[in-house]
């Protein structure tokens, strides 16, 4: 660990600066936020007796969704609740424009800067166990087999019943202590893989660096997902299609788009396979390979963080009048697909939801939504660049901080990348501590194999951590 040394704490408000990152809220988006807390436009349909539940880190309050599952005949059904933002935000209003400023909550390791002032997103608007909410929710019907045969979404009041986490759901489930709601979580969860695989999308389960907080200081550590965490990705995922479809045969929405890896990027993943030593026959997809493999091998490790590369590029893209784009879909999830179940921390969402409410309603687009459509895309591309190089430097910066004092330490790792022009450059990955950084040699890296490494430079604020071959 690390402590909150001022270097550190130096550093995180140098970065919030040089990325313009806003800090407090102005008093009016204050002002009418807390007015709007206190009288948000509610839902006539009340579904408070559905129990639904959440799962999130431990210490969010931002809760954006809620959930609850059961069987049918033939089937499932997934109830799945959205908090509602619109009920709180006045286009044009205040916190409406403060919002499209910021785009998306923003994570540091000393703060978080939200994208809607706490009073909404960490109270009055989250989903909160025991809270009555206004919500956008949907129903979506499955067959036995997990595939979608009915969608409807609506405004109605909920209530969540509990705030659980990934580990605590994953262990109530594995002991068989989970209620039936949330052990059809697993059911499902897996069913909706099994579809995933016949579309042929892939969900790369790599281990990622994950800032942690103890007592004040700060760490690193790598966090494997938990099969908990794909099953409820999928729940989203499966919303995300169920959108885009909606807003698809509406003729007017917004959608969450990826274009197909480029040739050249495939053919130096096939590369690097062959460097790595895993078999990759040229009739089959990379999707199929990418789920025969195991993260916890190193050579798969490091084929899995290639992969990585061919997820870039993705986009937001608009629609409006019947002039539906074809194809515009997401080559992860090899579907059309859309962002709409995080609207506390994703603006695009907010949006989203008023589409899909319109499409099932047979209704006109409301005037504000269409109005700001075709920003978004900029927007969103601005916002999420943002977002990302928030993440990547403060994960630089603790690296930093936590090596500072042993430059010249030697290290072992396992060199995850190799730059194609520059064959003794890449990327190493150590195990203790949790650091993923660049290495710089005079000759060709192993790919895929250990190297012991030595630290040459590491400061917080002046010099990113770098290595090369001990």
């Amino acid at each position: 660990m690390t402590g909150t040394a001022e270097p550190l704490k130096t550093a995180l408000r140098d970065l919030r600066a040089t990325l313009d990152i806003p800090e407090d809220f102005p008093p009016d988006v204050l002002a009418e936020a807390e007015r709007s807390a206190a009288d948000p436009r509610l839902p006539v349909r009340d579904a408070t007796d559905l129990p639904f539940f959440t799962i999130d880190p431990p210490t969010s309050l931002d809760l954006d969704q809620a959930m609850h599952l059961t069987r049918r005949t033939g089937g499932f059904r997934v109830h799945y609740a959205i908090a509602d933002v619109a009920a709180y935000v006045t286009p044009g209003g205040a916190v409406d424009t403060e919002a499209h400023r910021r785009v998306n909550t923003l994570y540091f390791p000393d703060e978080r800067v939200p994208l809607h002032p706490p009073v909404l997103s960490e109270d009055a608007a989250s989903l909160l166990p025991g809270r009555v909410r206004p919500a956008v929710l949907w129903t979506i019907d499955l067959d036995a087999e997990g595939a979608t045969t009915a969608t409807h979404v609506e405004r109605a009041l909920v209530r969540s019943r509990a705030k659980l986490d990934y580990e605590g759901a994953q262990r109530r489930i594995d002991d068989g202590t989970a209620e039936p709601s949330l052990a059809l979580l697993k059911d499902i969860g897996k069913l909706r893989e099994q579809q995933e695989v016949k579309r042929g999308g892939i969900s790369l389960n790599v281990p990622e660096q994950e800032i942690v907080e103890h007592d004040g200081r700060y760490g690193l550590e790598y966090r494997a997902p938990l099969p908990a965490d794909g099953w409820n990705a999928q729940i989203s995922l499966l919303t995300g299609i169920a959108a885009a479809d909606l807003m698809l045969t509406y003729g007017t929405g917004v959608l969450r788009t990826l274009p197909s890896a480029p040739d050249g990027a495939v053919a130096r993943l096939r590369r690097s396979a062959r460097a790595l030593g895993i078999d990759w026959p040229h009739h089959v997809p990379y999707a199929q390979v990418i789920r025969s493999l195991d993260p916890s091998e190193p050579h798969h490790a490091a084929f899995l963080q290639e992969c990585t590369t061919l997820l870039r590029g993705a986009g937001y893209t608009v629609f409006t009048g019947g002039n539906v784009p074809r194809p515009a879909i997401h080559a992860a999830v090899a579907d059309e697909y859309a962002h709409c179940t995080a609207p506390l921390r994703r603006l695009v969402d907010r949006y989203a939801a008023e589409l899909c409410l319109a499409a099932v309603a047979a209704a006109d687009v409301p005037e504000w939504v269409l109005a700001a459509l075709d920003a978004l895309p900029k927007e969103m591309a601005e916002g999420t660049r943002r977002a990302n190089t928030v993440e990547r430097e403060c994960v630089d910066l603790v690296e930093a901080a936590l090596l500072k004092d042993r430059v010249g330490d030697v290290f072992d790792a396992m060199v995850v990348d190799i730059k194609d022009d520059e064959p003794a450059t890449g990327t190493v990955h150590l195990t203790d501590p949790a650091v993923v950084a660049p290495v710089r040699g005079s000759a060709p890296l192993p790919l895929g194999e250990p190297l012991r490494v030595r630290l040459t430079q590491a400061d917080p604020g002046t010099a990113k951590v770098e290595f090369s071959p001990a």
